[in-house]
């Protein structure tokens, strides 16, 4: 996964976090928690608050 496959990090937050209201995490904590999924590769320096904002739209998306 990377940064741009935001509707399957979300889907993969969801699983893993199932008891997160994902309105109410921070950047710093979500940009962490996307880095520790096994299922991601990518560069951490290639994240972004834009990037951030769509991945934690769409697990919000997904949790409703």
């Amino acid at each position: 996964m990377k940064w741009t496959d935001t509707l399957d990090v979300a889907i993969a937050l969801a699983d893993k976090h199932p008891d997160v209201d994902p309105k109410r995490i921070n950047f710093v904590d979500l940009m962490r928690w996307v880095t520790a999924l096994e299922e991601f590769d990518d560069d951490p320096k290639h994240c972004g608050e834009k990037i951030l904002e769509a991945i934690q739209t769409a697990w919000i998306e997904e949790t409703e």
